[in-house]
Order: C-alpha cells, then structure tokens, then sequence
C-alpha cells in the first residue's frame, strides 16, 4: 500500500462534509497481474435523481523542493489512472487534489 499524501484527511474530511461517502481508501486498479492505487474512492448519492455519482481522487501534496517534478509524477499518475479507469469503471471521474496555495501559486503562473 502506497503512503498517505500529507494532505489525505483533510480532503477525506472535506469529501464527507461535502455529502460523499467513502468507498476506497484507497481505490485499487488492476494493471494486468499488478496494482495500482488512486489515493480515494467516493460516492455521492442524489436523491431527486435517483442514481449515483462516482469518483476517484488522487491528492498531491508537491511538498518536494522541485515543483516540477512533482508535476511531471502527478500527471503521470493522473494520465495512467484514467486510462485503466476508463476500462474498468468508466462511470467514475478521476480528479487530482492539490492545495489552494500551490493552485494560486504554481499552478497559475
């Protein structure tokens, strides 16, 4: 099983206050005869709509000195994840979870 991101509860926390449930903590995808693992599943239930929502987070915490690669690693994970997933549950959406701070300032230069 693969470490925690430094940022894991707070999203886990933000999720359920937000009305998710947790399904996969964390989400396993098969690669072949390996495993890969997205850091949460989740599901949201909508009662007007009668049918569920599904989605897998993958949280990246980019606390290494080089912003860069820690881009270059979460891309990658984030562009593997999606095309396993859109064979093997392709009604969930991946999203990648960063911190507002490195969003206002890496992520928009």
């Amino acid at each position: 099983m693969p470490a925690k991101d430094f940022y894991h509860d707070t999203v886990c926390t933000a999720l359920i206050k937000d009305g998710w449930t947790i399904t996969n903590d964390p989400f396993k995808l098969k690669v072949g005869g390996r495993s890969v693992y997205v850091d949460l599943g989740a599901k949201k239930l909508f009662a007007a709509e009668k049918q569920g929502r599904k989605i897998a987070v993958e949280i990246k915490s980019f606390l290494d000195p080089s912003l860069v690669s820690e881009l270059e690693k979460a891309l990658g994970q984030y562009d593997l994840y999606s095309l396993i997933m859109e064979d093997e549950d392709p009604e969930r959406v991946l999203y990648l979870a960063i911190a507002q701070t490195v969003f206002a300032g890496f992520f928009s230069e």
